[in-house]
């Protein structure tokens, strides 16, 4: 055990004083590293989101009826009361054509257009929450329909079609961000490896004394190796500094297209495991590069 702590206390000197012996390679390596951790740790963040609004809106999965405007008052409440009897639904609420029109000024941020109407253009309409036992797509469809049949009922929206496009797009932006992905990784690859090997020719003297003693290949490349953990996991770290930066700033100055395009103007930032996800992808991009320069360099 006191052999192998030691040998552990070696590999770790050796590795940080090969860092300091090559501090503009070693920085480029790991600001690589860095920019290549923004645009994806970026990407985790908007599919992220995209994925918590999908989740939530299947936990409060609800459908709209929309009411003839030639319902009365009275003949809209005693709609709503049937529909609340009906099997799957948990809860009714009658909306009235003023309180429409009151959401969605409010909505607006109490627009001037709205000022100018001469008269209320929304309808009145039942907004239904279904029991969570019935929000299976089949069962909504079900409820749906049964609640278009009744009389006084224009028209039920569910959603469904908001939700199946809003689904594609998210597996548009995944299937773009492994793209991205791959090519951030070969690229970061390649400039960590090309530093490693750098860094083994700058200490070949060394490594020539250490095989004449008897190291083992494996002992003499274990310190590379844990150079290229440690510039992945600084760069990782770093990129994830910068990202959470950027998203402190820009994201107050967007809320209005995050709202449109996310559901809600406050999005959240990665949880604990995708910022350990971003630092260990980091350290592991770091890893494969320095096992391929010492893989591709002749060490006795």
């Amino acid at each position: 055990m006191s052999a192998f702590f030691h040998q552990l206390v070696y590999f770790a000197r050796t590795a940080l004083r090969g860092l300091r012996a090559s501090p503009v390679t070693s920085a480029v390596s790991i600001a690589t590293i860095a920019v290549a951790v923004i645009p994806l740790g970026g990407l985790l963040v908007i599919t992220g989101n995209m994925r918590a609004l999908l989740d939530a809106y299947g936990r409060e999965r609800h459908l709209t009826a929309f009411l003839d405007p030639q319902l009365a008052d009275a003949q809209a409440e005693a709609l709503a009361r049937h529909v609340g009897a009906l099997a799957g639904v948990a809860h009714v609420e009658l909306v009235s054509r003023e309180q429409a029109l009151e959401r969605f000024r409010k909505r607006l941020g109490g627009s001037a257009l709205l000022e100018a109407l001469e008269e209320n253009p929304l309808p009145a309409s039942l907004e239904i929450a279904l029991r969570p036992e019935d929000r299976s797509a089949e069962r909504v469809r079900a409820v749906a329909a049964a609640i278009e049949k009744l009389p006084g009922v224009d028209e039920v929206a569910g959603g469904e079609t908001w939700i199946e496009g809003y689904a594609r797009a998210l597996a548009l932006v995944r299937g773009a961000g492994a793209g991205l992905g791959a090519v951030l990784a070969f690229a970061t690859l390649l400039v960590v490896a090309n530093t490693i090997r750098l860094a083994v020719y700058a200490r070949r003297d060394e490594l020539e004394i250490l095989a004449l003693v008897g190291a083992s290949r494996t002992f003499m490349r274990t310190p590379f190796l844990i150079e290229g953990v440690v510039q992945g996991a600084l760069g990782g770290a770093i990129g994830l500094a910068l990202l959470y930066g950027a998203f402190r700033v820009v994201v107050p100055q967007l809320g209005d297209a995050l709202e449109l395009f996310l559901g809600w103007s406050d999005p959240s930032f990665l949880s604990a495991r995708g910022m350990g996800l971003l630092i260990g992808g980091g350290a592991a991009f770091g890893l494969v590069g320095a096992a391929i320069a010492v893989a591709r360099t002749r060490i006795s």
